[in-house]
């Protein structure tokens, strides 16, 4: 089940305002980029798509994390699991953020990534089946700034 206003990160859990002038995450909304439905050990992996990041709605009015989004979701993946690893993340030249409703309700963010250096990604060791809203927002407001999502069981 969804829960509509829970937020958990690691072990951080905030709460998004819900106030209309807020315009927080809606994970119900049409995604703004597409969709796809992945099975466990798909090819060709990773699976990568071209999107742009970041919107005028600043996150933290809403949460504790920073960043620009939209209120739309930018891309919904259904996933199902089967023993790998899941990764998703941004490549792109500016500092991005990203923002995951997983398919139990929680909520995930990353600014900075080792891996992807000033793009964000969050790998999910032991993922869920079902269906993960994504936000690709920017950590300074900007919007429609090039991107590629890149979603790996690598």
């Amino acid at each position: 089940m969804r829960l509509a206003y829970g937020l958990a990160a690691a072990v951080a859990v905030t709460a998004f305002a819900t106030t209309a002038e807020a315009a927080c995450p809606d994970w119900r909304a049409a995604p703004s980029f597409g969709q796809i439905t992945l099975n466990a050990g798909f090819l060709p992996d990773p699976y990568r798509r071209r999107v742009t990041a970041g919107g005028g709605n600043n996150l933290a009015a809403c949460s504790n994390w920073n960043g620009w989004i939209a209120v739309r979701p930018d891309f919904d993946l259904r996933y199902s699991a089967g023993g790998y690893k899941l990764t998703i993340a941004i490549e792109s030249s500016v500092d991005t953020i990203l923002l995951i409703n997983a398919p139990d309700g929680q909520w995930y963010y990353n600014d900075d990534s080792a891996n992807y250096g000033l793009g964000a990604s969050y790998t999910f060791n032991n993922p869920q089946s079902g269906l993960y809203d994504i936000w690709i927002g920017t950590y300074n407001r900007a919007s429609g700034i090039p991107a590629n999502l890149i979603i790996t069981e690598q």
